[in-house]
């Protein structure tokens, strides 16, 4: 299946590396003015593939080179035959550089620049060319209010490069940003266009290279890499002497008394996604269930960690925590798993029970955190993890030294030496219960089968996000057992067991 939005580039930069490639390029030869026109032609020809009849539009503009491009965009409008007006939030005569050169054309064209105030008419199609990347803390006065205008005005809205009052580097909302239709985004994708609020405030994502030279964009730094076929790890074809014993013994602990379906949906997804032998370690009481639903999946009820040490030696991947509880039973049971030198799937109460202390986490371990999970695994809150996911991943990355899969809307994997992939695939109707016992069985599944933690983290969090993404377009009501046969399929169509 293609990526829905596989003409976007690979690579994520921060805010500051964008910034450092423009000044590259304009001290290669590409004079700033030049690369501002070419911006505003850029989002001129989204705007018109959007809007093609709309025929009227209202900049909103501010004080940076953001509102030249602004300037230069109502300018181009009226020479097509538009209706246009500039509303100047702040000073227009206080532009300088680039963007006193963008005002002036803009004049010289004719658009009337007035200045704003919160009774001013909007009209048409709404820009946002008030904010840049480059703000710094909370958006403040007049364009808090401006940015509350826009937002009530029910009007079509497209935000310049970003939409102003979002952080470009975290995805997180400066106080007030901008909920915008179409992003027209320039040179580099923000990481911070991709996750936090981002999914609610940026729309529709079109970008622009602006021609830039590829030699210099191609050696600038960026911060993370966005998950498409094409640069993902895949597994290798099977050969015609494949048998079980090839492709991993995957063991999963959990299914505590009351969560028995959580531990049964990590395995039938670790089955299906091509583990040679699936085992399943859970409540005595669940067995029977767990028999009749899977009769490959060897279903043992244990009592204690002195029971599952046997299974587990036996393993080599364990999937820990689906259902677990953090009763007395589930902790026990996570003790006899610690000492095992095998790679890992840490999930949901096994999470809990670490962050709780008393128990240390393997090496070559996958965990797979929720928000409220890597604030407990911080020590923090989860406003806090919310705001800067990235960095949260990394950290949790860096203290337990292990691959982290932070879930949510931009959902990240961040590894233990700095790597960071994010996933931009999936859908609404994916928020219910049951969806991470399905990926963790996934990855474990995965892991069985070589892949090393990283890789096999970034494929699984990508299969599961789009096997989301394509039944979620039939709408809610979406199970977690829903995904596992359109998950084998993807795993088929970019793996193919038969080369």
């Amino acid at each position: 299946m293609p990526d829905p939005i596989d003409d976007l580039p690979l690579v994520l930069y921060s805010s500051a590396q964008v910034r450092e490639l423009d000044a590259r390029l304009i001290a290669a030869g590409t004079p700033g003015f030049e690369l501002m026109q070419r911006a505003a032609h850029a989002t001129w020809r989204a705007l018109r593939r959007r809007w093609p009849n709309v025929a009227e539009l209202t900049v909103l503009a501010g004080r940076g080179n953001n509102a030249g491009d602004g300037y230069l965009i109502a300018a181009l409008a009226l020479r097509a035959g538009w209706r246009a007006q500039v509303l100047a939030v702040g000073d227009a005569t206080a532009l300088e550089g680039d963007a006193a050169l963008a005002r002036d054309e803009a004049l010289s064209a004719g658009v009337p620049i007035l200045s704003w105030n919160e009774t001013a008419d909007l009209q048409g199609v709404v820009v946002d060319a008030l904010l840049g990347t480059g703000l710094v803390g909370e958006v403040r006065e007049p364009y808090a209010e401006a940015i509350h205008c826009i937002n009530a005005s029910h009007l079509p809205v497209l935000a310049v490069d970003v939409p102003s009052g979002l952080c470009a580097d975290t995805g997180r909302v400066l106080g007030v940003a901008v909920r915008a239709d179409l992003t027209v985004t320039f040179i580099g994708l923000k990481l911070g266009l991709f996750t936090g609020a981002a999914p609610d405030r940026v729309g529709e994502l079109v970008f622009d290279g602006l021609q830039a030279d590829e030699a210099i964009v191609a050696s600038q730094l960026f911060v993370a890499r966005r998950l498409a076929v094409d640069g993902l790890d895949l597994l290798a074809s099977r050969p015609a002497t494949a048998h079980k014993g090839r492709y991993g013994r995957l063991l999963v602990v959990g299914g505590d008394l009351g969560t028995g379906g959580a531990a049964l949906l990590s395995a039938e997804s670790a089955l299906r996604s091509g583990a040679g032998m699936v085992s399943l370690a859970t409540r005595g009481e669940h067995v029977g269930a767990a028999l009749s639903r899977m009769p490959e999946v060897m279903s043992v009820g244990v009592a204690s960690a002195n029971q599952l040490r046997g299974l587990a030696a036996a393993s080599s991947v364990l999937v820990v925590g689906p259902g677990l509880g953090q009763g007395a039973w589930g902790r026990s049971l996570l003790s006899a798993v610690t000492a095992q030198e095998v790679p890992q799937v840490w999930d949901a109460d096994a999470l809990n029970l670490l962050a709780a202390g008393g128990v240390g986490l393997p090496e070559g371990c996958v965990i797979t955190p929720h928000p409220g999970e890597a604030a407990r695994l911080l020590g923090t809150s989860i406003a806090d993890v919310q705001k800067d996911r990235p960095a949260a991943a990394l950290a949790l990355a860096r203290r337990y030294r292990t691959t982290v899969v932070l879930k949510g809307a931009g959902s990240l994997i961040a590894g233990a030496d700095g790597r960071l992939a994010l996933c931009d695939r999936g859908h609404p109707a994916m928020a219910g219960a049951g969806l991470g016992d399905v990926l963790a069985g996934v990855i474990g599944a995965l892991l069985a089968q070589g892949m090393a933690p990283f890789e096999a983290a970034c494929l699984g969090v990508w299969l599961h996000a789009g096997a989301g993404q394509l039944l979620g377009a039939q709408g809610r009501g979406l199970a977690a057992s829903d995904l596992i046969p359109t998950i084998r399929q993807l795993l088929e169509e970019c793996s193919p067991c038969l080369s």
